[in-house]
């Protein structure tokens, strides 16, 4: 048969005899260790952005994290551990429901995964764009209304982490751990000026019993999926599970520590904010920027805001990075399973990373961007961009859900973690994060507060998600 060039053969077996190896059966190396897993969470989950829109809508939104926390984080993270144990091989979730439900089902998938991804990763790159403008005044504030400003960042930023990532993951996770750590002193340095600020002048935004509680009405319902949206994708680091060392025991420790520090920076966040500025003041796509600088100037630390926007640029590239390089491994791991041609599975031959299938998530990512700006703002494209990412993304998580339901019937080794309480937690989990998806998705879709096309909004989000 012949073989084309760089390819590993398709994969016959599942990672346990491979674990002391340098390289593993698709030919990746192991070069992730808990330190650069830890940091890939952070910057896969957190984003800045997430903070911003939780505190637009007011104090209500620390209680709505802590609820979102109990109803997807939670469910997401003991289904990521327990299954990565079962299956630690390369592509994670696609590995996980072609193991509970078919290899037609795996395909599917892990395809509408990676679609979704093509949808999340523009907006990032606007909310970089839209950051950047930060470091130079107010005298570029004007671009805020350029889609070809916008464009132009996407592009670049798309390029700077795909060379990175191309050259390896060796090279390309200190974009993610510096994305993440940016991450980290951005929101640290946000807590604590915001404490200080309400303490020294007293809260922007009153923060009371009754505010503290969410409201039924239609806005917040959609609000709560955008956060939990904010809370998703744990799942990610599994993509890479034959690049990291010792992944059993590597994922689990990872998550566990990661999950604090990704409620602290959401929580707190949240809250500082709220004693900086008025509710009525933020906004998700500035929102961030705005809190620093009106804080920095209530402290009388005028120079912060550039200096807060370095900081933001670098930890959206982080993600930007991280969301390039983990869903890149599903055409990798199709194409090696021959769901996909095989040239999607091809390593590069000096960098031993799969390029081809990096340089195909940028390329079509790069035309989402430029699509999204069609006939809309710039921040009404961010908009849909937000809605239509979480319909997709929540799409593949029922799937995910399912298989971790499905897979309570198959017996689990010793090397399995599984969930404290056995199966009957484990299928309750699964249930919650299953009905939590679905919800997301449903409330997604629908137009925002003041849509002045809710009919063309709506057939956007839902058209381009069936699309993908």
């Amino acid at each position: 048969m012949a073989t084309l060039e760089g390819v590993p053969p398709p994969r016959k077996h599942h990672l346990g005899a491979l674990m002391s190896e340098p390289t593993t059966g698709t030919g990746l190396r192991r070069v992730l260790r808990l330190r650069d897993l830890v940091l890939f969470y952070v910057a896969a989950v957190v984003g800045m952005r997430w903070v911003a829109v939780a505190a637009a809508a007011g104090p209500s939104a620390l209680v709505v994290w802590l609820i979102a926390a109990i109803a997807l984080f939670l469910p997401l993270a003991f289904t990521v551990i327990e299954l990565s144990s079962r299956y630690p091989d390369e592509g994670g979730i696609y590995v996980w429901t072609k193991q509970a439900f078919g290899e037609f089902t795996g395909f599917m998938t892990g395809w509408t995964y990676w679609g979704a991804n093509l949808t999340y990763l523009p907006g990032l790159l606007y909310f970089t764009a839209s950051s950047a403008l930060y470091i130079f005044g107010a005298r570029f504030q004007h671009l805020q209304d350029s889609p070809a400003y916008f464009i132009s960042v996407s592009l670049v930023g798309l390029s700077l982490a795909t060379v990175l990532n191309i050259v390896g993951l060796q090279v390309g996770k200190w974009l993610n751990n510096i994305g993440a750590l940016a991450s980290w002193l951005t929101l640290t340095v946000l807590i604590v000026m915001g404490l200080i600020v309400g303490l020294k002048y007293g809260p922007a935004t009153p923060i009371t019993a009754a505010s503290l509680l969410p409201s039924t009405g239609f806005k917040e319902l959609i609000f709560w999926a955008t956060i939990a949206f904010g809370l998703s994708g744990l799942e990610a680091g599994s993509f890479m599970g034959e690049e990291i060392e010792d992944p059993r025991r590597t994922i689990p420790r990872a998550i566990a520590i990661a999950g604090v520090v990704i409620a602290a920076l959401y929580i707190l966040g949240t809250l500082a904010i709220l004693l900086a500025v008025p509710q009525a003041e933020v906004t998700g796509l500035s929102g961030i920027m705005d809190a620093i600088t009106a804080t920095g100037a209530r402290l009388g630390l005028t120079g912060l805001a550039p200096l807060a926007a370095v900081l933001i640029v670098v930890s959206t590239l982080g993600g930007v990075s991280v969301w390039l390089a983990a869903p890149a491994r599903l055409p990798f791991v199709a194409g090696i399973d021959n769901y996909l041609p095989r040239a999607f599975g091809k390593l590069h031959p000096k960098y031993g990373t799969p390029y081809v299938a990096l340089l195909l998530q940028a390329g079509v990512a790069l035309v989402c961007a430029i699509l999204g700006q069609a006939g809309e703002t710039p921040k009404k494209a961010y908009e849909i961009l937000v809605s239509l990412g979480i319909v997709a993304f929540f799409l593949p998580y029922l799937t995910m859900f399912a298989a971790m339901i499905r897979l309570q019937r198959e017996p689990a080794g010793p090397e399995v973690l599984r969930v404290p309480g056995g199966k009957p937690v484990a299928i309750l989990l699964g249930a919650l994060g299953f009905a939590t998806s679905l919800i997301s998705i449903l409330l997604a879709a629908m137009p925002p507060d003041g849509e002045a096309n809710p009919g063309r909004y709506v057939l956007k989000v839902v058209g381009l998600s069936v699309l993908l």
